[in-house]
C-alpha cells in the first residue's frame, strides 16, 4: 500500500470514528448521514493536505429563496431550518442580516421576519397601546382641570384652640 492510499484509509476511519462519536450524542436522521460522513472526511483531508475545508456556499435559484419564505415561517440557507425570525438564529451564528443577506446573494429586501409572527408582534402592540403617547399628548383638552381639593388637617396635630 502507497502512501496516498494509507492516508485516504485514515481520513475515511478518522472520519467514520467522529461521526459515530457526534451521532451518538445527537439526532441525526439516517438520510444526512453519507452528507455528514462527506462533509467530515473532505474537512479532514483539506486541514491534512492544504486544500480548503470549506467552499463558498452555493448561491440559492430564485425559486428555492421565494420558497424559502412562507407567511408563517422562514427557512434558513444556514442550516435548511424554519424560524419565526432569522434575527437570533443568525446572531448565534456570527452572522448579522447584512452578512446573511451577503453570504447568500439574497436581496436587501429579503425578511428577517415571517409575515404572520410580525402581524401577530404588531397586534399585541396596539392592544397594548404602544406608540400611542404621542397623539394623547398632541391632542388638545377637552375639559379643563379641576382645582386640587383643600388640604385636610394632619392627624395629631392641635390646634390653638383645643391647647
Amino acid at each position: 500500500m502507497n502512501r496516498v492510499e494509507d492516508d485516504k484509509s485514515r481520513f475515511v476511519t478518522l472520519a467514520s470514528e467522529i461521526v459515530s462519536a457526534y451521532v451518538s450524542n445527537n439526532h441525526v436522521q439516517s438520510a444526512d448521514l453519507p452528507k455528514l460522513l462527506n462533509d467530515i472526511h473532505g474537512a479532514i483531508r483539506g486541514v491534512c493536505v492544504g486544500a480548503p475545508a470549506v467552499a463558498a456556499p452555493n448561491k440559492p435559484s430564485a425559486q428555492e429563496i421565494r420558497r424559502s419564505v412562507t407567511p408563517d415561517f422562514l427557512i434558513s440557507f444556514e442550516d435548511g431550518k424554519p424560524y419565526k425570525t432569522l434575527r437570533r438564529h443568525l446572531t448565534l451564528r456570527g452572522l448579522t442580516p447584512e452578512a446573511y443577506r451577503a453570504k447568500w446573494g439574497l436581496d436587501a429586501a429579503y425578511p428577517m421576519t415571517a409575515q404572520s409572527y410580525s402581524e401577530q408582534r404588531s397586534q399585541l402592540a396596539r392592544s397594548l397601546g404602544l406608540g400611542q403617547q404621542r397623539r394623547k399628548s398632541a391632542a388638545p383638552a377637552a375639559e379643563p382641570e379641576e382645582p386640587a381639593p383643600a388640604p385636610t388637617k394632619k392627624r395629631g396635630a392641635r390646634r390653638k384652640e383645643d391647647a
